[in-house]
């Protein structure tokens, strides 16, 4: 074993960057990967650190004749677009990452950079909608507000109205009306009452583990649809509990999860309808402006068709809603209570594959 694998200390500083680093030996050797590195491959470190560098490329000798340039001082720098190949054999995706190769000072090793193309797309994209979100939020319940005070005013006016032509000849057709007028202003009242939801109530805080949560919304759905769908788990156990409200997050996931089995309704007639949910850590992430050294990630992802692209980048806005008879607040709600804390939820989809990505910071 060399010494950098023992004593990686040195290189500490790498975890603190938000790109990929490793360091390498000429033939490829893994001496060090950066926390950045261990979370976009989904494997520990020392996974990594025991593995050639150059098998993770689906071009692996461009990076193999560049990290020998280097090397031998042929050139100090480099720098190109490839494909890194993410998870285990057979490997989950290929991920088009920048490479740069650069070197160091000792040993003839080789520090070997990669930025995701996506990365920086993904996070103005984040910060983006996190703009829109709580624009819309603002807007929405100071909407609410307006149209909540003269509902009561509605539904007061129409009882007193059922009341005054009881006694007459016309009183029983009309009352008909009346209850219209009053059973809308509920379904109002309803809607707008979900609207204001997340703000009336207070957070209670407490430890939460994602895992309770997780199960806890598991059976409720495998309740709801006992045959024709299946609800994967794939868990890092080894995450830490949380501060959190465990109710509201308990009602975040569900909304998201139930979501998914309604889009899975020819699926699960047919029986292959499939829901995972998996957790992973995340090193050095950025939420909306903010970095955190340590976060979890919630993936709720299924085998539907797919989230419809004309409203693709609206469906966190209140009711946005894919399918008909859906109020479009779910999602709104989901991410309204990430957002309480400290969090977000974003999501990839195409038709076959559907991600919601829920990202907590973790103390």
């Amino acid at each position: 074993m060399t010494d950098s694998l023992q004593s990686p200390t040195k290189f500490d500083a790498f975890d603190l960057l938000a790109t990929m680093v490793a360091v390498v030996q000429p033939d490829g050797e893994c001496l060090y990967a950066n926390a950045a590195f261990e979370n976009v491959m989904r494997l520990s470190r020392r996974a990594v650190q025991r593995s050639n560098l150059f098998d993770w490329f689906a071009d692996a000798s461009r990076l193999s004749d560049t990290v020998t340039g280097v090397a031998s001082n042929a050139y100090s720098s480099s720098r190109f677009d490839a494909l890194l190949r993410r998870g285990t054999r057979p490997y989950e995706e290929l991920v088009p990452v920048h490479v740069i190769v650069s070197q160091m000072d000792s040993d003839a090793q080789v520090l070997v950079e990669l930025i995701e193309n996506a990365q920086q797309t993904r996070q103005d994209r984040e910060e983006r909608t996190l703009d829109q979100v709580q624009a819309t939020k603002e807007l929405t319940r100071n909407l609410a507000h307006e149209i909540k005070n003269p509902l009561g005013g509605i539904r007061g006016a129409a009882q007193l109205l059922e009341m005054e032509l009881a006694p007459t000849e016309m009183g029983p057709e009309l009352s008909e009306y009346t209850q219209v007028i009053i059973h809308e202003v509920d379904r109002l009242q309803s809607l707008v009452d979900r609207l204001l939801a997340p703000h009336r109530h207070a957070q209670v805080v407490g430890d939460v583990n994602i895992h309770e949560i997780c199960e806890r919304v598991r059976s409720v759905i495998l309740a709801e649809y006992p045959r024709g769908l299946q609800v994967q788990r794939d868990y890092d156990t080894s995450l830490p509990d949380f501060r959190g409200d465990r109710e509201q997050l308990i009602q975040a996931v569900l909304n998201i999860v139930k979501n998914a089995a309604q889009a899975l309704q020819s699926r699960i007639a047919v029986g292959d309808a499939c829901i995972s949910l998996r957790t992973r850590v995340a090193r050095q992430v950025t939420i909306g402006k903010q970095r955190w050294r340590l976060a979890l990630e919630l993936h709720v992802e299924d085998n539907g068709p797919g989230v419809q692209a004309e409203i693709r980048d609206r469906i966190f806005f209140p009711l946005v809603s894919g399918r008909d008879g859906g109020s479009g607040l779910g999602l709104t709600l989901s991410q309204t209570i990430a957002q309480q804390h400290q969090g977000m939820i974003d999501c990839e989809s195409v038709p076959g594959r559907t991600d919601f990505r829920m990202t907590l910071p973790l103390p």
